[in-house]
């Protein structure tokens, strides 16, 4: 497993997560072939690193309602 420098990249919440500040999933485009991704309440703690393939295939089926079918 490679280390990723997340010192360098641009965090942005999804268009999804509550106005309020709850339940935010922030994600990352800055690191091509990864998508890191992180809890907005928790900014210091634990991120996941997809590959981005795999991540754009997963923000698909959320957007169309396939997910888990």
């Amino acid at each position: 497993m490679r280390s990723l420098d997340l010192s360098i990249v641009t965090w942005r919440k999804s268009s999804y997560s509550n106005p309020d500040g709850g339940e935010c999933v922030e994600v990352s485009d800055d690191l091509a072939p990864v998508v890191p991704v992180r809890d907005s309440k928790t900014p210091h703690g634990p991120v996941l690193a997809f590959d981005a393939s795999g991540w754009a295939s997963f923000v698909s089926a959320v957007k169309v309602g396939t997910l888990g079918t």
